[in-house]
């Protein structure tokens, strides 16, 4: 129902009443109308709307039309042309009627056929405005839930923060940008009890990484580096569980190829911290 529903929404059945489609994309349109009972009605009720507005619309054909009309119907070229044979009716009088009686039907035809042009025209003109407003509407939508998205995240990232500070069961370490970094920082909690290691995405703010690296966090202990993880600069939670440690001196990040280093990569070091736990 919901390819249905996208594909009655493209605006691609008002060209097909149009004619304003090529002969491969009509078939496909009558191939899906015969699949699709919605689609069909739908077609039918754009071309009944559009014939309801042309009828609403028509206008009498002014005399100047018609004169232009009948003159051109009567010029010297059309009698030139049925010079021979010529063939004189023995019904002439009643066949006078019928040929002014149609003469004055072609015109308002004609004038029909203009005005319609322009009600379709102006339909079609229309359904674009109204398609461009429902995808201004819809990008602002996408928009308005991305803010909601990140306030949220931002919002529990705090909790988690004030949460941690308010007991003794966690440790708080920050973590300062270094030379290549100066801007940089984050915090990294470490749970006195079971040893976790946590970081809080709402309280770091590192330099931004390429799609072929990503961040890892590091732990000096006993004057060597031990790796705690990757992470990368996109999460779905504001908290993030890395590896346990017993102890450490100091904590790190690098900038890594995505699935990490076996050792640090010096230069790219972007915040470190010491600790006492």
């Amino acid at each position: 129902m919901e390819e249905v529903k996208a594909y009655i929404e493209s605006g691609i059945l008002e060209l097909y009443v149009l004619g304003q489609l090529s002969a491969q994309e009509c078939y496909e349109v009558e191939a899906m109308a015969a699949k699709h009972a919605e689609i069909k009605a739908e077609i039918l009720a754009i071309e009944l709307a559009m014939e309801s507005y042309a009828l609403e619309n028509a206008i009498t054909p002014s005399a100047e039309l018609e004169n232009q009309i009948l003159s051109q119907l009567s010029s010297p070229t059309t009698e030139k042309i049925n010079a021979e044979p010529k063939i004189v009716s023995l019904y002439q009088g009643t066949n006078d009627a019928k040929i002014k009686t149609l003469r004055f039907a072609l015109v308002a035809c004609l004038a029909l056929l203009v005005v319609s042009v322009a009600a379709l025209i102006s339909v079609y003109s229309k359904l674009n405005s109204a398609h461009d407003q429902i995808a201004s509407l819809s990008t602002q939508r996408d928009q308005f839930a991305s803010t909601v998205s990140k306030l949220e995240f931002t919002k529990a990232g705090m909790e988690n923060r004030i949460a941690m500070t308010e007991t003794d069961e966690w440790a708080t370490v920050k973590l300062a940008g270094v030379k290549n970094s100066p801007k940089a920082k984050m915090l990294v909690y470490w749970n006195k009890n079971n040893k976790n290691i946590l970081i809080n995405y709402a309280a770091m703010d590192l330099p931004k990484t390429d799609q072929s690296h990503e961040y890892q966090l590091w732990a000096l202990v006993d004057g060597k580096p031990v790796s705690l993880g990757v992470f990368s600069e996109n999460a779905k939670e504001a908290v993030k569980q890395m590896e346990t440690i017993e102890k450490a001196q100091a904590f790190a990040v690098t900038i890594e190829p995505m699935g990490g280093s076996q050792n640090p990569t010096m230069e790219k070091m972007i915040v470190m911290g010491g600790a006492t736990i």
